[in-house]
């Protein structure tokens, strides 16, 4: 989609009628938001972490009062940057658990797929038209008092 200015020219010394920029699709999925928000969060955190160290190395060199302070604000940013860092990682691990099944399968599983139910269907197909096999009837357990062809019978008493 092609933008212009709002009086509808593209501005000065450019053609009339062409856009001052043209959108293109972009090459990668836009990351969720709660992603995204931990994502500026951590590359905020590292950012201040990296001034505060670089400027606790300064303050070092030329021997101030200050350098103790600040090289302790830069250990504790160290942790806190690690800590964002980790957060990236675990939300986005989180999102996809939660959100991110696709539930599309490949071609290749398609088709394999399809073969299986074919022969799934094929050997259906041909268990019903072969004869069932005649099963044998089981042994029936004689109920008591009935007859078991054991002479004497047992008797009631254990003797």
């Amino acid at each position: 989609m092609a933008t212009k200015y709002e009086d509808g020219t593209a501005g000065p010394g450019a053609p009339p009628g062409r856009a001052l920029w043209v959108d293109q699709a972009a090459h990668r999925r836009r990351m969720p938001d709660p992603v995204r928000t931990s994502a500026v969060r951590a590359v905020l955190i590292v950012a201040v972490t990296l001034t505060v160290a670089t400027i606790a190395f300064f303050l070092t060199i030329t021997g101030s009062w200050l350098a103790f302070p600040m090289a302790l604000c830069a250990i504790g940013g160290t942790v806190v940057a690690t800590w964002g860092v980790l957060d990236v990682l675990i939300t986005r691990q989180t999102w996809n658990q939660r959100y991110g099944v696709v539930s599309e399968p490949s071609s290749t599983a398609r088709g394999r797929r399809r073969e299986r139910r074919r022969a799934r269907r094929d050997a259906a197909a041909a268990a019903r038209s072969t004869p069932p096999v005649p099963r044998r009837q089981p042994e029936r357990i004689p109920g008591r008092g009935e007859a078991t062809g054991i002479w004497p019978p047992p008797s009631g008493t254990g003797r």
